[in-house]
């Protein structure tokens, strides 16, 4: 089925800038740190969509009053980084913390997919 141009133009997401992202896996789920500078907490929005981890952040750069920008090296007003996850994760568990312009998604590992010991009885 074919859409008209404007619709798919419609659709399209607008252009972001892709932040700088870390991955760390440990034994029991990821850590991924994401520099979003500029990004308020309200400003922040963070989805998970079936194995699709999506970050989206609007840049809120204030500039104080009588002063203009001569100029700009960063012009898109948006962050945005799209993750395809494992399903090892637990998507229902994912914590998500912003400080000082990095933001830290701590997603931990199903449980069946944790580590476990397995105990040897004896015969």
């Amino acid at each position: 089925m074919n859409q008209n141009p404007e619709t798919q133009l419609a659709q399209r997401p607008q252009p972001a800038l892709l932040p700088a992202v870390d991955v760390i896996e440990d034994a029991a789920g990821i850590t991924l740190y994401a520099d979003l500078p500029g990004v308020p907490r309200d400003k922040l929005d963070i989805r998970v969509e079936g194995d699709q981890l999506t970050i989206e952040g609007e840049l809120q750069l204030p500039i104080a009053e009588g002063l203009e920008g001569t100029h700009a090296e960063v012009t898109l007003p948006l962050y945005r980084r799209v993750f395809n996850l494992s399903r090892e994760l637990d998507t229902t568990k994912v914590a998500a913390e912003l400080r000082d312009g990095v933001l830290t998604l701590r997603i931990p590992k199903a449980e069946h997919a944790q580590p476990r010991r397995i105990e040897v009885q004896a015969a």
